[in-house]
């Protein structure tokens, strides 16, 4: 795919919040975020942060501008009582107030309307750094994946051949000891199988010190 045809189709593709989504951060697990990516985690951490307290405080203004407003009513339903002075001063200052709360207001609006493109941006930076790390993983986890593979191609032909040494030693051992056999007889063959009860002619391999088990197939044919 073309760069501008790879740009136009990133743009319209739909990536999620990574901070918030468990399996990105399970992208990781292995090998640990770089530093790249943490300290672009961190950053978007902070935007989402100042987004949910900014939202709060909007929020805590509108009902702060709508308590005011009730007293504002409240005051001038009594307003021809003996109080009137004191109730007028009370109206001036909330009035004071709903005008400073709705500068507040209006500032947080329009800081909030600049952090969903602060989000995109961080997140799509985010994307990009992953996407890097995890086809750099993908590539050296199939390299090293085709080294095991040549491994394991050249351990099975040694291990056949192998297997072939193994048996011909066997087939040997037991041909010796048929021959001794048949050449010097059973009871001679008898005496120095306990001198030599540390060779095993039925696997080919030595036995513990001690063994002078009577076990030996060939020895008692």
């Amino acid at each position: 795919m073309e760069k501008k045809a790879f740009t136009e189709a990133l743009k319209k593709a739909k990536i999620p919040v990574l901070v918030l989504d468990q399996k990105w951060h399970r992208l990781f697990a292995i090998k640990g975020k770089p530093d790249r990516v943490k300290e672009l985690e961190e950053q978007l951490s902070d935007i989402l942060a100042r987004q949910g307290k900014m939202t709060q405080e909007l929020k805590d203004l509108k009902r702060l501008k709508s308590n005011l407003m009730k007293n504002i009513v409240d005051n001038m339903d009594a307003i021809d009582t003996p109080s009137e002075d004191a109730k007028s001063k009370k109206m001036e200052e909330d009035r004071r107030l709903i005008d400073e709360v709705n500068q507040k207001i209006a500032d947080n609006e329009d800081a909030l309307l600049d952090i969903p493109k602060e989000i995109t941006t961080t997140n799509d930076a985010l994307m990009m750094e992953t996407m890097t790390f995890c086809y750099e993983q993908l590539r050296e986890n199939y390299h090293e994946a085709e080294e095991i593979s040549d491994w394991i191609k050249k351990i099975r032909v040694e291990l056949k051949k192998n297997i072939i040494r193994k048996q011909n030693r066997e087939i040997n051992n037991r041909e010796i000891y048929a021959y001794m056999h048949d050449v010097f007889g059973k009871d001679i063959i008898n005496l120095f199988d306990v001198k030599n009860s540390d060779v095993d002619l039925d696997t080919g391999e030595d036995r513990p010190k001690g063994d002078i088990s009577e076990s030996k197939k060939l020895s008692n044919q």
